[in-house]
């Protein structure tokens, strides 16, 4: 048989530590969100289709791989939008203006973009469209801000 005070420390002791453990074990991954803060239209003409991609996997042309997608009307310029529920990690945003309302990134007959695009980071655009890591932003915490500012190729 264990001597009562013995039993009354090891009763103690697995108590201190169940209040080290317990919380850790019980606390939720919380969910965070993105705020875009989209600027440098050229007017306010159809709308912001945006798609957060949490992997390079489709980034950042095929919308269908992204994890959320969204357009919406161009009213006010910054266009602000949300986007809620992402697990912390690494993310790129995709922006186009697609000021004729098609649902396409509309391009000439060289394959140039005639509408205003952007991505997160503002990433210098040479020769093609950016790498996911070139894009991909960090989020945690309850809320990111990210600020996009749009680039037009070829201006009317």
């Amino acid at each position: 048989m264990i001597p009562p005070a013995t039993s009354f420390a090891v009763l103690t002791s697995c108590l201190c530590l169940s209040a080290f453990i317990v919380p850790v074990s019980v606390q939720a991954q919380s969910k965070s969100k993105i705020t875009l803060i989209i600027d440098g239209f050229t007017n306010k003409n159809g709308q912001a289709c945006v798609s957060v991609f949490a992997s390079n996997k489709g980034f950042p042309s095929n919308g269908n791989d992204a994890i959320q997608k969204r357009c919406v009307n161009i009213t006010e310029i910054p266009v602000v939008m949300t986007f809620d529920n992402l697990q912390p990690g690494s993310y790129a945003v995709a922006v186009l203006h697609d000021a004729n309302r098609d649902n396409m990134a509309n391009r000439n007959g060289l394959g140039i973009p005639t509408e205003g695009f952007g991505f997160s980071q503002n990433p210098a655009i040479l020769t093609g469209p950016p790498k996911f890591n070139d894009a991909a932003v960090v989020v945690a915490g309850d809320n990111t801000n990210i600020n996009i500012k749009l680039k037009y190729l070829l201006r009317n």
